[in-house]
């Protein structure tokens, strides 16, 4: 059962970890912060309680905090407040009632997302929705991880968190600096590497054989993956569309060739 603390006063520094999330030089999910994981919501709140990040305290209404209280260890504090004190400590008003805030945990390696069927590549991935919608989709369609090339967002901040519905969480994945080289070195590991792109000399996604471990490289919302990481790539691919539409979102394309793959 929960450690349940009540607080009143939106000034007490035990809630220290929970302020000013809106505002950006101080918001502790942000580069150069205090480096926390924030789950917002019981469902996301809850996926958090079940991962490997260690929680370290949360803050909600009663009515929420008690939905949660047989799944918090009695080591970690359930701080209870008002709707009114938990915006004013927080910066906004939270409809969703609750809050928890973790550390992060030591990242998975390459070569450990290696011992996967099935990855997600990103490059280029800067918008937090589409990565957090990416992560769900990769959760959802039994791929094993994700490998987070250059220009790719922090897919702990709290945004992507809330959009993954906390499956970030639970899906293993690494960020990498050798670039293109994280793919060659995918290659040698087996992997048949797929980058989606709808430019001219791609084949459909459906005309490659996906046997053995594949790796689905995805680029950026706008001009998409750069001519270096598709010539890394052992084919360039694309989703079969109707005329006059060349594209689709990052994470609807992801999805649609996650499920096309199949887990294998």
């Amino acid at each position: 059962m929960a450690a349940v603390i009540r607080i009143t006063d939106p000034a007490d520094p035990r809630l220290d970890d929970f302020r000013d999330l809106t505002t950006a030089d101080r918001r502790p999910d942000r580069p150069g912060g205090k480096g926390l994981v924030i789950a917002e919501g019981v469902v996301v709140v809850r996926r958090l309680l079940a991962s490997p990040y260690p929680v370290r305290s949360l803050l909600g209404v009663q009515r929420r905090i008690a939905e949660l209280d047989a799944e918090v260890d009695s080591s970690v504090p359930a701080y209870v407040t008002s709707a009114d004190v938990m915006a004013e400590v927080v910066g906004f008003h939270l409809n969703r009632g609750v809050l928890a805030v973790a550390d992060k945990v030591k990242p998975w390696s390459l070569d450990d997302l290696a011992a996967k069927k099935r990855l997600a590549v990103l490059e280029g991935v800067g918008d937090h929705e589409n990565l957090g919608a990416l992560f769900r989709n990769v959760a959802a369609l039994g791929f094993g991880g994700v490998v987070l090339g250059p220009g790719c967002s922090d897919p702990l901040y709290r945004r992507s968190v809330r959009v993954s519905m906390g499956h970030v969480l639970a899906v293993p994945f690494t960020t990498v600096t050798e670039w293109p080289g994280a793919l060659k070195h995918l290659r040698s590991k087996g992997f048949q590497v797929l980058a989606l792109t709808p430019r001219a000399d791609s084949v459909p996604l459906n005309k490659v054989a996906t046997d053995g471990p594949v790796a689905v490289l995805l680029g950026s919302e706008g001009p998409g993956l750069t001519d270096e990481a598709i010539d890394a790539a052992d084919h360039a691919v694309r989703i079969p569309m109707t005329g006059g539409v060349d594209s689709l979102n990052v994470a609807t394309a992801g999805a649609v060739a996650f499920y096309a793959i199949g887990t294998g």
